[in-house]
């Protein structure tokens, strides 16, 4: 698949709480920094990235997350439009929630267990994707970063001093730059295994 490791724009960054533009020409430009996103999501072991969190205020993202059978789905949303069930239909799944933009931290909120997402591909062409488990975190995830929201905007204000603590207290660990240059883990502690499956959504 190719492409460059950028760095990962941090929450209180203007284009990460500003409604992104519309994608409207899919050239190779467009592919070319979609390319780039997959490659900067993997560096930092995310499942979603959105083109806010690259600093491009342009309404794509992409993803390579598991639902809830377990089976990792892959794909680039552009434009994206998010339907969630009503009713007795809708039913919450709470989880644990972190952000690549707010690296560190983590805190539990309450999500639609199920969600679909309209857009195009990098292409142009309709795209559907049905989502459950974590995928379906993931698409709301990062649906939101692209209209100006970040999951920390939904936390009470009890929930996001908490996350900020959290973030401050390894934020030294992450260079400016992350992750071209990687993360300094010499401090982790010995019962966090960043090596294995996440335990929250990283987009």
């Amino acid at each position: 698949m190719g492409g460059t490791v950028l760095p990962i724009t941090r929450w209180g960054t203007p284009v990460m709480h500003t409604q992104t533009r519309p994608v409207t020409v899919f050239d190779e430009e467009l592919r070319t920094l979609v390319r780039d996103m997959f490659a900067t999501m993997y560096a930092a072991e995310g499942v979603g990235l959105a083109a806010t969190q690259v600093g491009r205020d342009l309404s794509v993202f992409v993803y390579d997350c598991p639902d809830k059978d377990h089976i990792h789905r892959v794909g680039v949303v552009c434009n994206p439009v998010v339907t969630l069930p009503e009713g007795k239909d809708r039913k919450l799944d709470a989880a644990d929630e972190g952000c690549l933009s707010f690296p560190g931290a983590y805190m539990e909120l309450a999500r639609p267990e199920v969600a679909v997402c309209h857009g195009q591909d990098a292409f142009g062409g309709e795209v559907e994707v049905l989502g459950s488990g974590l995928l379906a975190r993931c698409l709301q995830h990062e649906t939101d970063h692209l209209n100006g929201t970040v999951f920390g905007d939904r936390l009470s204000g009890r929930s996001r001093k908490k996350l900020r603590a959290q973030h401050d207290d390894v934020a030294h660990t992450y260079p400016d730059d992350w992750p071209v240059s990687p993360r300094d883990r010499s401090e982790d502690d010995d019962d966090e295994d960043e090596s294995g499956p996440a335990p929250a959504v990283q987009g």
